[in-house]
């Protein structure tokens, strides 16, 4: 039987394991990059280690998300980040020279390569046919250090998009409408291919937007395959040297396939609060719009920009929007400039803000009171744009614009006029931002520098056979790590300072829950519904839990990157067996588990409600390397124990 694109750069890449669909596989990892929210502690952790050097091919520190310097601590996090990173064989791209996804896409990102990183949006490498991942920085520590990636090997899906684009439908309607098709919980557990004759309509930076906004799906990873378009790209980029083809083979076999009819999709829209409450874009023509933000990772390359610039040459957006762009990087904003495109995004009335993430992950452009604010970004939390009753929508940058010129949510298809935009043959091209690492010999003598703010890494314990934990927390479903460890100015600035961070853990859902954490007289449990952790990679959205004693976490199903975060932490993930288990679960209940070294082994814990003599049962898919990790305590323990 034939092989899909994923599955042959995985047996390329196989260290060891089964490829067979729920069997652990453990992956070489060719490049990993980190973001400075994540970053910060990835390399902490890799310190911990003592490896004097890097052992990807490359290694990429980026500094996108705390750019807004409103004290010592991000200043101080980044002079951390550029002394580590030239210490240990780390290229360090500076503030300001863009977005991690986006300057990997155009600067370093290669076909048939795999890539970790530290953000879960990583997959955006994808586009150009990488077997790109989100991790947990532990994860992306190890990798850096030599170590391998483990995943649980995933079914394969494949799209197939048919028929042709009408004006103004964009690489983000079809996001969002496999969005409405699957739901948030829809790809977990699977690797995503597209393909069909209308991929070769896609550039690879739209390419990029579709395989970024699988995360949302909850798939471990999305592909296109590397064909002509792919070369294109590359060569435009100066980097045609990079270019290998892939494609899957025409007997590669499927778990799911699914069909979008190109010449039927409208431009689409995902509703507050998540990004799968998806409705076409004309239904919502009555809505007033308060604001725009274009640009994330998602949608801000020169491609999306120069329609952007297009479609507000010569007019003035409504009185009542304020319109924010963020270009992707330093050499998307770069050539806005040099043709002009800038001066009538300018002109237009919107405000230009730094190449970085900046209000996708609440670092500043918050929307006012109530707000309706339309983004062309991946994500619509409640409460991630920095207004906790915000109302976030989804676009594309053609709706963004449409909407933004109006004052309430348009239909780009309405607009008078049809814009054309090419690629570029050729990208300027200018990577001073980027600085090189020093050589081995000027690293051994280097110092790294720290501020006041990086405090140590939090230690976790190992399991006892048996324990006794305190319900501290009982949420619902999709629950998100915005939920667990909120991002925004606010809170980003103490990501390398757990016990400061700790005070905002679970505030969104209860603000009590850190001090209530630390006077609880046993460990922490938290109980939780379906999909519990989706959204972001950050792992401390585990490590502060663990920090604050939390030792078990019981859902009704895990994100897969937040399970992996959690048994890093040494924090025991169960499922229920049964869902009227969770129903009969209060706060402040105190559960009993017993033999749990054997009942990880079996596969399934007896849990005791000490509160009302009730019993059940909860389920541990771990494999021996997870229970092995959390019977130490965590995957730093287990590695310095000699694990592998």
């Amino acid at each position: 039987m034939g092989k899909t694109i994923a599955q042959k750069i995985i047996q390329s890449h196989l260290i060891s394991g089964d490829m067979t669909p729920g069997s652990e596989v453990a992956l070489k990892i060719d490049q990993t990059l980190t973001q400075d929210a994540t970053g910060t502690m990835a390399y902490l952790e890799f310190e911990t280690m003592g490896i004097p050097r890097v052992k990807t091919e490359l290694s990429v520190a980026y500094v996108d998300h705390n750019t807004l310097q409103c004290g010592f601590e991000n200043a101080d996090d980044h002079r951390y980040l550029q002394t580590v990173a030239a210490k240990y064989g780390v290229y360090f791209s500076r503030p300001g020279n863009g977005i991690c996804h986006q300057v990997h896409l155009e600067r370093f990102g290669k076909p048939g390569k795999t890539l970790i990183g530290s953000d879960s949006h990583t997959p955006t490498g994808g586009g150009m046919g990488m077997l790109a991942f989100g991790a947990g920085g532990m994860d992306v520590a190890v990798a850096m250090g030599g170590g391998a990636y483990y995943i649980t090997m995933p079914k394969m899906y494949k799209v197939n998009l048919t028929g042709k684009r009408k004006p103004y439908v964009t690489a983000k309607d079809i996001s969002l409408e496999l969005l409405r098709i699957l739901s948030v919980k829809g790809g977990v557990g699977a690797m995503i291919e597209w393909g069909g004759e209308g991929i070769a309509s896609l550039s690879v930076p739209e390419r990029a937007t579709i395989t970024n906004m699988g995360t949302e799906l909850g798939a471990t990873t999305s592909i296109f395959p590397s064909d002509e378009v792919t070369r294109q790209f590359l060569a435009a980029q100066g980097r045609a040297e990079d270019y290998i083809p892939l494609s899957s083979d025409e007997d590669a076999a499927y778990d799911r396939v699914i069909d979008i009819d190109l010449s039927q999709l409208k431009p689409m829209i995902a509703c507050p609060h998540s990004p799968d409450n998806v409705v076409a874009v004309e239904t919502l023509k009555h809505v007033k719009v308060d604001q725009v933000c274009i640009g994330s990772c998602t949608n801000s390359s020169l491609l999306d920009m120069l329609k952007v610039a297009a479609m507000l040459k010569g007019k003035t957006i409504a009185p009542d929007v304020s319109l924010s762009i963020s270009p992707g990087s330093r050499q998307v904003l770069t050539m806005l400039s040099d043709c002009g495109a800038l001066s009538d995004i300018l002109a237009s009335g919107a405000r230009v803000l730094e190449c970085a993430c900046g209000p996708c992950i609440g670092m500043g452009f918050s929307p006012n009171s109530s707000g309706v604010s339309l983004r062309t970004f991946n994500r619509n939390f409640l409460g991630r744009s920095g207004t906790k009753d915000g109302q976030v929508y989804l676009v594309s940058p053609e709706t963004a614009v449409a909407s933004a010129l109006t004052g309430f949510i348009t239909d780009p298809t309405t607009i008078e006029g049809n814009i054309q935009v090419q690629m570029p043959e050729k990208f300027k091209i200018n990577d001073s931002a980027i600085l090189a690492p020093l050589s081995a010999d000027h690293a051994a003598k280097a110092e790294v520098l720290r501020g006041p703010n990086i405090k140590p890494f939090p230690k976790s314990e190992p399991f006892a056979d048996s324990m006794d934990g305190e319900i501290l927390l009982c949420v619902g479903d999709n629950i998100t790590t915005d939920h667990i460890m909120p991002a925004g100015a606010k809170i980003l600035p103490y990501r390398s300072n757990i016990p400061y961070l700790s005070q905002f853990c679970f505030e969104v859902c209860d603000p009590t829950f850190a001090q209530r954490a630390k006077q609880a007289q046993h460990s922490g449990i938290i109980i939780g519904g379906s999909n519990y952790g989706q959204g972001s990679s950050r792992e401390h959205a585990a490590l502060v839990p663990m920090y604050l004693g939390v030792r078990c976490v019981i859902a009704k199903s895990f994100a897969r990157i937040h399970v992996a975060n959690l048994i890093n932490a040494g924090i025991l993930p169960l499922t229920f067996a049964d869902s009227a288990d969770y129903d009969a679960l209060q706060q402040d209940h105190v559960l009993h588990l017993e033999n749990i070294e054997s009942g990880m082994a079996q596969g399934k814990l007896n849990v005791t409600d000490s509160t009302t003599g009730r019993c059940f049962t909860a389920l541990c898919n771990l494999t021996h390397r997870q229970q092995a990790i959390l019977m130490a305590g965590g995957l730093l323990n287990y590695t310095k124990e000699g694990g592998q």
